[in-house]
């Protein structure tokens, strides 16, 4: 039989079973966008000719990371908006204000950039402009599940003081939801199916409940699924209780909207009561751990949402709240997090934590039967790591194996060598195959510098802590 890639000699991390799945001296096989064949190096070497053949020996292969919530708009942000309160008001929307579409893109292919390097093969990114950001995943070839953000509120929301009910414009609102319909109707499944889209309401508390029902019911017409940040803070419970006399997970419930069409991002201010009844009900968990330890201080209450038998995965989030799109650091950050909250070094093990990155975030975002395991008849979205840099060494596979949980917890995503999406070599040797990386980091820097010279005087009212710790000579 034919393949037109085969990768031998490796450490293969399946992600088959209950746990990593691991092949100590395995080798795939790859036909087109399709893995044909997985299994010992000299099985597959002896079953296949190819037309190419990557020695492996030192290397490890597994299923290319999920961020399964991201804002790549948001990352010309970067480091703007830390140790500080009300990130959202003070921090992220004076320069949001202040940015244009065309900006947002150039930030994005830089924040897709970054994945790309650090191992993440499929995007779930949320965010404004998305009609225009998702040409970024067709450039570079990676795969994407991406909702257009729909809120009612307005440009100025920014000048709204701390703790007032956000002014809801429902004409905003709908111009916002047709640009989540044209994404939908112009994107979905194209790219050899790589890209995909759902709705994106930006939470309950930014929505009239007439918008959230025609958003429910559009759901249901395209037979995609409703990307939303739900009880993220409590900034949110606070507009809740405000405008509804309701938390944000009885008044969604109320709504139907706990189902499993729901993909509720953070839960930061749930309950155990509340996070029991969105999995119960059916609804999949996305955990930011970075963003929320840095923006809050918290830790979602994720184990809870699993003792409950619900799908939750990982995400990264946003540059303005975490510094760094990296599964690598999402993985450490949610598993040292959780056995510091339970007081347990058992609790959140490396094997959860990698899996919780790979095929049970599949498996939130609805996309399992195509990537998240290196399975035949996925999909080839697979990365290639070097195990022989200092961090990752001594490789140790008797009497226990080490390589797991060195993943988690001293992987930079700098040892991903090569990464292949749908069958295709998106970097290799570690050089970006498709965009010039040199250009985009030029170009964002650039952008960057624009936005910050007119987000000056909302910085300014604003009273950014960041800024008064530069004025008090801390920065």
């Amino acid at each position: 039989m034919k393949a037109d890639l085969i990768v031998a000699n490796a450490f293969i991390l399946t992600m088959e079973g209950k746990g990593v799945g691991m092949i100590e001296n395995g080798a795939v096989a790859i036909r087109g966008d399709t893995v044909i064949d997985v299994g010992s190096s000299d099985e597959i070497v002896k079953a296949y000719k190819t037309d190419r053949l990557i020695d492996a020996t030192g290397k490890l292969v597994m299923p290319g990371l999920i961020d399964a919530h991201i804002h790549t708009g948001l990352s010309l942000f970067r480091g703007a908006a830390q140790d500080m309160s009300h990130w959202m008001q003070k921090g992220l929307w004076p320069f949001k204000k202040n940015t244009r579409e065309d900006e947002m893109v150039k930030g994005s292919m830089l924040n897709i950039i970054e994945g790309i390097k650090a191992g993440t093969t499929t995007f779930c990114d949320f965010d404004h402009g998305m009609n225009k950001i998702v040409d970024n995943y067709k450039r570079v070839g990676a795969r994407a599940r991406v909702a257009q953000t729909v809120n009612e509120m307005p440009d100025n929301i920014s000048s709204v003081p701390v703790g007032e009910l956000y002014p809801l414009d429902p004409s905003i609102g709908e111009g916002k939801l047709q640009e989540n319909i044209r994404l939908i109707e112009e994107w979905h499944e194209k790219e050899n199916g790589r890209i995909t889209c759902m709705l994106g309401p930006q939470g309950p508390d930014m929505l009239s409940v007439e918008l959230l029902m025609q958003i429910k019911a559009l759901a249901e017409k395209y037979d995609t699924r409703i990307h939303m940040h739900v009880a993220q803070g409590d900034r949110e419970s606070n507009q809740m209780v405000k405008r509804y006399n309701k938390r944000s997970i009885a008044f969604l419930d109320e709504l139907g909207y706990l189902n499993n069409r729901l993909i509720a991002v953070h839960l930061t201010e749930a309950t155990r009561e509340e996070t029991h009844l969105v999995a119960k009900r059916g609804a999949s968990m996305i955990y930011c751990a970075g963003s929320i330890g840095i923006i809050d201080g918290l830790v979602p209450p994720v184990m809870d949402f699993l003792e409950a038998g619900g799908y939750a995965a990982l995400g990264s989030d946003q540059a303005p709240g975490n510094n760094c799109n990296n599964m690598f650091n999402e993985m450490k950050f949610a598993a040292i997090l959780n056995k510091v909250k339970y007081s347990d070094p058992k609790v959140f093990p490396a094997w959860k934590a990698l899996r919780m990155a790979t095929i049970e975030s599949a498996k939130a975002i609805g996309l399992d039967h195509q990537i998240g395991s290196i399975t035949k008849g996925k999909k080839a979205d697979l990365i290639i790591l070097n195990l022989l840099e200092p961090n990752l060494s001594p490789i140790i596979t008797d009497p226990i194996r080490n390589i797991v949980p060195n993943l988690v917890y001293a992987a930079k995503g700098s040892e991903v060598e090569t990464v292949i999406i749908d069958g295709q070599f998106i970097m290799e040797n570690r050089q970006m195959q498709r965009v010039d990386e040199k250009q985009v980091v030029l170009e964002a820097q650039q952008a960057a510098n624009q936005i910050a010279r007119r987000a000056r005087e909302d910085i300014e009212c604003a009273q950014s802590d960041i800024l008064q710790m530069m004025k008090n000579g801390y920065l």
